[in-house]
């Protein structure tokens, strides 16, 4: 989903919203541990209908409330072990220069706004050191840098946590 449709998106849970229903939430769960999970399957785990299970599941990707299915890739596995958090703190005019650069560099894979003394937090995956200050030396022309090397992952990354069903009625 574009950034635009999902920053409109942010923070509108409205527990009164009734997509977000104990059936809906059950088929989020299902599909949070097995996105890959067959819509026969998915009925079969609900004890619907495969063409309700569907349905239901569209109305929800409709609404934003899946915004995509995703393959997780390791990168060390793929030849990128170093994984860095970058913090940026743009020059005067810069900010708009920062995320295009951002967006424009494979190596970024996550760029957020944030707030506080720096702007940019951006996640960055690179074959090696050197690789990775060249991408970082790219972002000096438009602001400071601030940089941290990841060396293990603690918490990987996961789904947020659903509400509760009572949060649906």
């Amino acid at each position: 989903m574009p950034a635009k449709q999902r920053q409109s998106r942010q923070n509108s849970y409205d527990p009164q919203n009734h997509i977000l229903d104990e059936v809906n939430l059950r088929l989020l769960a299902e599909l949070q541990a097995s996105p890959r999970l067959a819509m026969a399957e998915l009925a079969r785990r609900t004890g619907m209908s495969a063409p309700a299970v569907s349905e239901r599941v569209q109305r929800l990707e409709r609404a934003g409330v899946i915004a995509g299915y995703r393959l997780d890739i390791d990168p060390a596995a793929v030849g990128l072990p170093i994984t860095a958090f970058a913090r940026i703190r743009p020059m005067p005019g810069s900010l708009p220069k920062i995320a295009e650069l951002a967006a424009a560099l494979p190596e970024v894979t996550e760029c957020y706004r944030i707030t506080g003394e720096d702007c940019f937090l951006l996640k960055l995956h690179a074959p090696a050191i050197e690789q990775l200050e060249a991408i970082l030396d790219r972002f000096l022309a438009y602001g400071n840098t601030t940089t941290s090397i990841v060396v293990s992952t603690p918490v990987p990354l996961r789904p947020p946590p659903l509400p509760g069903p009572s949060a649906a009625l």
